[in-house]
Parts: structure tokens; sequence; C-alpha cells
């Protein structure tokens, strides 16, 4: 029987099996740290999208966990809460879908950080603790000086991880995980390039998802190889001609997740 993916919505009664894989393997890592984001619009249909979490500290030390996404993710949910999509280990060695609604507006307007420029939002959370410890050191985000010393350009795989029309890999809501070569050039220096292109078909729900590096991806064999693998940026929008799309995705660079990061309070 062929392998059919899941519409998460209720808690489900059928378990998934538990990933396994190395700690340092960053594929694992980010599958672990990828959530769906949704909220119902009341006339049946319901607004997707795709976050990560990131492991972070204030000014002051305090660690915090930040969820990171697109910004029109969250301008498209009218709603005051959204849905976060956690899932939760079972007894039995399993996972299940464990989703919670999550704050995203008080009565004096958006709770999330936004970036100027960019279609980037992060948003504190309080996780549970599953998800607190799967969070992504913040270290591992791209910086300015990443796609230049790594040599990233056209033909290299960076992975995706999103919620495609909605659909998880699973009924435990894990996400799934797509593949893309880079189609822009050049990709760097960011201030006069802040977005590139990944080649691979975009769907509602992909938006906000990360797009990252990990050594199972293809790179070039000449190009120099990563010290640790990174999240190169934030998928925001799908390419489309004359309402066409053209299975292109545009990618905010890591850059302005760090810089609205930066101005959080």
């Amino acid at each position: 029987m062929p392998f059919e993916p899941f519409i998460v919505q209720d808690p489900p009664a059928v378990i998934a099996p538990a990933p396994a894989a190395p700690a340092w393997d960053l594929t694992v890592g980010m599958i672990n740290a990828t959530v769906m984001l949704d909220q119902p619009l009341g006339d049946g249909t319901r607004t997707v999208g795709a976050g990560f979490l990131i492991a972070d500290q204030d000014a002051d030390g305090r660690p915090r966990v930040l969820l990171v996404t697109a910004r029109h993710v969250l301008e498209r949910m009218p709603g005051a809460e959204m849905r976060v999509g956690w899932r939760a280990p079972t007894a039995t060695g399993g996972w299940r879908f464990d989703p919670a609604m999550v704050a995203i507006r008080a009565e004096d307007g958006p709770l999330w950080t936004e970036h100027p420029t960019q279609d980037v939002a992060v948003l504190e959370i309080v996780a549970p603790p599953t998800f607190a410890a799967a969070a992504i050191p913040v270290g591992w985000l791209a910086d300015d000086a990443t796609f230049d010393a790594l040599g990233v350009g056209p033909g290299d795989e960076l992975y995706s991880l999103g919620f495609p029309q909605g659909l998880s890999a699973n009924r435990a809501g894990f996400p799934i995980l797509r593949v893309g070569k880079v189609a822009s050039w050049p990709v760097a220096p960011v201030d006069a390039f802040p977005t590139f292109l990944l080649d691979f078909a975009v769907f509602p729900g992909n938006s906000g998802g990360p797009v990252f590096w990990s050594p199972t991806a293809r790179r070039r064999p000449d190009a120099p190889p990563p010290e640790h693998p990174f999240i190169g940026g934030v998928l925001t929008q799908e390419v489309e001609v004359g309402g066409q799309g053209l299975e292109l995705a545009v990618v905010a660079h890591a850059r302005f997740v760090r810089e609205t990061i930066a101005l959080l309070p």
C-alpha cells in the first residue's frame, strides 16, 4: 500500500514511531524543532504555516526559546491565538500530536517582533520541555560571512521543512522534508541580495519553514566543507508569474532572523 501523508487536525489515536538518529544530525534536529502553525478562519478553512525553534539568551543571560516564521503567516491569522502543533513522546517510545493554543496578539497589538524590511517574524514562546531541548542553537543561523566562506552557489542542495497544503509526514504531526537546489547567483553579499531562490515546488503551509544544510545534502566537489551544519534562511513565498507557480521558493537570508532577534525586548 503506498504511503500517504496526513492532514493533522486533532490529536489522533494512531501513534507514529519515534525517530531515531544521532544527536549531531541537523536534519533530524531541524525536524524535531519545526512545528505546524495554524488558525481556523471560521469559514471551514484555516491558515497554515511552519515555524522553527531557536535557543537563545536575553540581555540578562536568561535562556529563552524563540519561534521563527514568516511575518505574513502571523499577519494572515486574524485571531488572538494560533495553534502550535507540538508533539509529545509516549510511554511506548512513539509520538502523538499534542497541539496547544499560543497567544500571538494582545489588546495593544501583535506579540511578535518583525524585521523592518524582510518577511521574518520572531516570537518568544514557552515550549514543552521536549521542544525546548530540541531548539536549535542560535549560533547555527548563517551570518553575512557564511555563504561567502563556504562558497554556496547554484546547484548546491539545501533542505526545507514545512506542511504543504496543511499535510504532515505522519499522524504525529512531523514536518515534511523537501530538498531543492540553489537557483540564484550571486547569493552574497546579503546587503545586495537579501533573498535567494531554491528550486522546488512550494505550497501554502511551507511558508516560515527553515532552509538549511546538513551533511546529507550534496554540494559541489570543490566547495569548502562547513565546520558545522547551518540554517541558511526562512522560506517566505513561491514565485508566481501570471498566477502560475514556477516551482521556485524565495528564501530570506538567516541574517535577518539574527537581526529580528536583536530587536526583541
